[in-house]
């Protein structure tokens, strides 16, 4: 059954934090753009407003859909929220450890979502693991759009991470004596977390002087974990490429390849990094949040009702819906094999433009996909395919030199790969390109619990990374518009 929230406020009140506290995300940070923010009115009333007429159907205004980012309450509602739960992605593997007493956490501080361990420094054991939305989520779903609001309030993201961390890891620590806290994330998250200033990296050439490595002392946060327990946040490699990608080249034992690989994080903030133990070149390229069904006029995370996956049948559409229950709207996943199948039926031209001048794609009833939305896709994929293909230029080496492509994150974890390669996001055999989990989660578990070792591989793995900042090579807008092709 769908998930029901039942608020009692007063009328006329504005709903979009109490909804925000109940899993609901405001992706443009309450803009009324994107319409990213549904939610369905089961009882009581919130009046419909212009920038919701703009925004959705006459057919989903109807059916009782609202904007929760422009909601107003006349009374009791009752709200149906449950397309933005879903399942964050973990790491249960069992890593090396210098076994020694006590306990500590490691946290992947991701844009949209959170996810702490905690560990048996004795043991190695992952003792229990708490995921949370990153609350932030209410100012925007990119880091743009965090570094805009930073900009225009000053510490007010700062105090929101640190107390919505601080909640989550005293919920995962419990009554233990924790001595450790270590951190990776994106260098705006690394950044509004630390307390540094955002403005270099709201500008060309997006390069910033504060992306090192910094400890606190978790009182001195409000962290109630005792007065010995250090926190301490992962370097960035450089610009928007932050720590998760050094925390990534820790979990693919990077500094031992031989061969040529490369770790993609198909995020709203696509990181890139390719090379081998000789040396690596990492960059950023706005993706946009499209791969997690962000703009998408009927996206939705991976929760019951999503449509996830999509084959061409009989001359239309067969859906794989989560959950065994009715459509409700599309994932990323389902996105990328509904473009595949739609080109592969000739109802997508290369182009990107639908075919015989329609406007959407049917694919179950009452879900479809919009011209608007294939042109999201086509931004992200072009993105990050044109990415690729510069820092291969680079290293002087083409697609077909590269040993692996790992796929990090919940998007490159579920993703179709014969649907990537079909759109043009990942131009490799299959035998070529493999999801790899949650890197940096599981990278940030190795350094936590190889004390004696992580400086030196921080350190090693800093040397032997250069950033390539795409915004200033000469050739990337001629590749994006490119690879924007399907």
């Amino acid at each position: 059954m769908p998930q029901l929230c039942s608020l009692d406020v007063p009328a006329g009140a504005e709903l979009a934090d109490l909804l925000f506290e109940r899993g609901v995300e405001l992706p443009c940070g309450g803009a009324s753009l994107c319409g990213g923010c549904r939610v369905r009115v089961v009882e009581g009333d919130i009046a419909v407003t212009p920038d919701m007429q703009a925004v959705l159907t006459p057919q989903e205004v109807a059916a009782g859909w609202r904007l929760a980012c422009q909601a107003r309450a006349r009374g009791r509602v009752t709200l149906e929220i449950e397309q933005w739960e879903g399942p964050i992605l973990g790491d249960e593997s069992r890593v090396a450890f210098e076994a020694r007493e006590g306990f500590g956490i490691a946290v992947d501080l991701g844009t949209t979502t959170i996810v702490a361990q905690l560990l048996d420094f004795a043991t190695g054991e992952v003792l229990a693991v708490r995921t949370a939305l990153n609350p932030q989520c209410a100012h925007g779903a990119d880091v743009m759009s965090r570094v805009q609001f930073a900009l225009r309030e000053p510490r007010v993201l700062t105090c929101s991470i640190r107390q919505g961390l601080a909640a989550l890891v005293h919920d995962v620590a419990g009554d233990r004596k924790v001595s450790e806290v270590l951190l990776c994330g994106n260098t705006v998250m690394h950044h509004l977390f630390c307390g540094e200033e955002v403005e270099p990296l709201s500008h060309v050439p997006f390069e910033t002087p504060a992306g090192g490595m910094r400890e606190f002392i978790a009182e001195d946060l409000g962290w109630k974990l005792g007065s010995a327990c250090r926190v301490r946040f992962l370097p960035c490699l450089g610009s928007f490429v932050g720590s998760d990608i050094l925390a990534g080249m820790v979990a693919l034992d990077w500094l031992a390849r031989d061969a040529l690989v490369a770790l993609i994080d198909l995020g709203t903030n696509g990181e890139i990094v390719i090379g081998n133990r000789r040396g690596a070149l990492c960059a950023s390229t706005a993706a946009g949040p499209a791969f997690e069904a962000g703009r998408i006029g009927m996206g939705m995370r991976a929760a019951p009702g999503a449509i996830s996956r999509v084959v061409p049948k009989d001359g239309g559409f067969e859906c794989h819906v989560l959950g065994a229950r009715a459509p409700r709207g599309i994932c990323g996943s389902g996105l990328v094999d509904a473009a595949a199948a739609a080109l592969h039926m000739g109802r997508i031209l290369p182009t990107g433009r639908l075919a015989n001048g329609t406007q959407e794609l049917e694919l179950m009833p009452p879900v479809s996909i919009t011209q608007s939305d294939i042109r999201e896709l086509q931004l992200a994929k072009g993105a990050i395919a044109a990415g690729l293909r510069i820092l291969l230029e680079r290293c002087g080496a083409t697609l077909h030199q590269l040993d692996r492509v790992y796929l990090a994150g919940a998007f490159g974890n579920y993703v179709n790969t014969a649907s990537a390669r079909r759109i043009g996001l990942l131009e490799l055999g299959p035998e070529n390109i493999e999801p790899a989990g949650n890197t940096a989660l599981r990278g940030t578990k190795m350094l936590l619990l190889a004390p004696s070792r992580r400086s030196a591989l921080v350190e090693q793995i800093g040397r032997l990374t250069q950033h390539v900042s795409l915004a200033s090579d000469p050739h990337f807008q001629d590749a994006f518009v490119d690879c924007m092709r399907f």
